[in-house]
């Protein structure tokens, strides 16, 4: 393994996660994550016992590099809660529209593929999904608090129905190449909101 990484674990969740992102959970093999973390197989094992636990692990770091970058956009000062979440659906907007072909959101990659294929994983998503609902949740809390959103009933559902809404735009880009479902999510969100665009 090449000296400069000095976490061996995070480099290999690092490099499979990368090819994973592209080909899918099934679709990459031992070796070429061996090959691209140019690791022995022994240090692999080391780490993660098979192959699904490894998985496993990628998915929960996945997530909470997720949850970092989302804080990032959901705490931005001198921003209300409802400008920041707009910036936070933008951000799925620019990612996913120019990775129409790629998408590196593994909620959106592997979630069908791995849901009857691995429990661990499957467990893993979900929990992971929950807690950025979660988040999604606390910021339209925010929102209410601050005076940019409006009265919203139930914040817990609101968050989830966005959530789900984001998440079905970007598979189906994912699957039409181009972006009009996340330009129509985007809309959606506004009157979900009852934000005017150019408040957004």
């Amino acid at each position: 393994m090449k000296a400069e990484y000095t976490d061996v674990r995070q480099h290999i969740l690092d490099q499979g996660k990368a090819i994973i992102t592209r080909k899918g959970f099934a679709g990459v093999g031992l070796n070429e994550i061996l090959t691209a973390a140019d690791v022995p197989k022994g240090s692999f094992y080391h780490y993660f016992k098979s192959k699904e636990l490894f998985g496993e692990a990628m998915l929960a770091d996945y997530v909470q590099q997720y949850r970092i970058e989302m804080d990032s956009l959901l705490d931005q000062t001198g921003k209300t809660a409802a400008q920041a979440l707009m910036d936070y659906w933008a951000s799925w907007m620019v990612e996913t529209s120019d990775q129409c072909d790629g998408c590196r959101c593994l909620v959106v990659k592997l979630s069908s593929e791995v849901a009857d294929m691995s429990e661990p994983m499957r467990t893993a998503l979900r929990d992971g999904t929950s807690r950025i609902i979660e988040r999604l949740a606390r910021t339209i809390q925010q929102g209410v608090a601050d005076g940019s959103l409006a009265s919203v009933a139930d914040p817990a559902r609101m968050a989830q129905t966005l959530y789900q809404l984001w998440l079905g735009a970007a598979l189906l880009t994912k699957l039409r190449r181009e972006p009009s479902a996340l330009q129509s999510a985007w809309l959606s969100t506004l009157e979900l909101l009852q934000l005017a665009p150019a408040t957004a």
